[in-house]
């Protein structure tokens, strides 16, 4: 009997997962998505295993491919130098956590000829201070500040010990918009609307190990309309102000339900609450999502699906449907079989699908399993 069921598993799954999705073709921001787990693998690098006086050799060999950096006057090689630089990549998009000592660093017109990296990266301090210099032009970068900077032009400056979080972005990226960020290179940004911004990339930092393959591109959009949109001339301002404002609102909003999907309370009341807005504002934010309560109940089911397939999760079914909200097994068994077009018996030996072709995968992409492979593969 389990053979036979088994052999005609897929053809059904395959029929139900057309009637179910042929209707949604018509929402291409549908929320729905396919069956991922996290998509991002870090790529980590740090000196602080290495010897004292090895460590500043390998961090000026880590970022040989962008800056050549040197130590302070009053430093020395015996001092040490303990530095973290953790690498995520979303495909259209870097994004690195940085620790380091202070230290001074420079882009010189011979790297420039060197290198095909042109990108466009944005820094966001959360400690330290920093002082970069272009055509004697000097930005002080501070915490909570965000700077814009091309690595497309000579660039030279110096840190204290700091935290930061950095953003590559390719240039072609912006082929559009091309004008306003040469005219804003090596600045810091301010104002409502980089406050904004600030908020979504400090957001998008949470979320780097629960973020899905469906979620990466519509990151890396975001991210570049809420740059255009906080770079645009005066008179765009008005509109680039509800734009910026709905990416952000709609970003804290997937942060709140993905934090609470675990919790009674979550419901579109409790949102509002949460969130400071109306019950119709809200119901706008997901209308192209199916209904704030269709993506909540998606995402449980999702969550669900996960642990459900996870060999170390040994949960009954029915404690993993209780943990996300379900209040049967009945309830939770026929929504699952709606979403998947399996059972939640079934789903117990489904695969995860694998990490998407465009995030990089440490284990089979080894030519690009370096931050320099990643940074030359950037918008490519």
């Amino acid at each position: 009997m389990d053979a036979k069921r088994q052999g005609k598993a897929p053809a059904r799954q395959s029929l139900d997962h057309d009637r179910r999705r042929w209707p949604r073709d018509a929402q291409p921001h549908n929320e729905v998505a396919p069956l991922l787990a996290p998509a991002l693998e870090p790529l980590p690098f740090s000196t602080r295993d290495l010897a004292p006086r090895d460590q500043f050799a390998a961090w000026q060999a880590h970022m040989a491919p962008l800056v050549e950096v040197r130590l302070p006057d009053d430093k020395s090689l015996d001092d040490g130098f303990p530095a973290d630089h953790t690498t995520w990549n979303l495909g259209g998009m870097l994004i690195v956590q940085q620790h380091a000592p202070a230290h001074s660093y420079i882009r010189s017109a011979a790297k420039l000829r060197s290198s095909a990296i042109d990108h466009w990266y944005f820094v966001l301090p959360h400690t330290g201070q920093s002082w970069t210099e272009v055509d004697r032009r000097i930005a002080e970068g501070q915490p909570g500040k965000l700077e814009i900077r091309s690595l497309g032009y000579p660039f030279r400056g110096r840190t204290t010990d700091s935290e930061s979080l950095f953003l590559y972005l390719p240039r072609d990226l912006f082929s559009d918009a091309a004008a306003n960020l040469d005219a804003r290179n090596n600045s810091i940004l301010s104002g409502n609307f980089a406050n904004l911004l600030v908020d979504y990339i400090n957001s998008i930092e949470a979320s780097l190990r629960s973020l899905t393959a469906d979620d990466l591109p519509r990151i890396v959009h975001a991210t570049r309309s809420m740059i255009i949109a906080c770079l645009a001339p005066p008179a765009e301002h008005a509109a680039a102000a509800e734009q910026l404002a709905s990416v952000a609102l709609m970003e804290r909003a997937r942060r709140y339900v993905q934090n609470n999907l675990d919790a009674a309370h979550l419901t579109p009341d409790s949102m509002c609450r949460a969130l400071g807005v109306s019950r119709s504002r809200l119901y706008q934010l997901f209308e192209p999502s199916g209904g704030v309560l269709h993506y909540i109940q998606s995402r449980r089911l999702l969550a669900a699906h996960i642990a459900l397939s996870d060999p170390a999760d040994r949960r009954r079914i029915v404690e993993i449907a209780e943990a996300f909200g379900f209040s049967s097994a009945a309830n939770f068994s026929r929504a699952f079989s709606k979403e998947f077009g399996y059972s939640p018996r079934e789903g117990r030996s489904t695969v995860v699908l694998p990490r998407p072709a465009h995030s990089v995968s440490l284990a089979g992409h080894e030519k690009a399993s370096s931050f320099e492979g990643w940074l030359k593969a950037l918008g490519n």
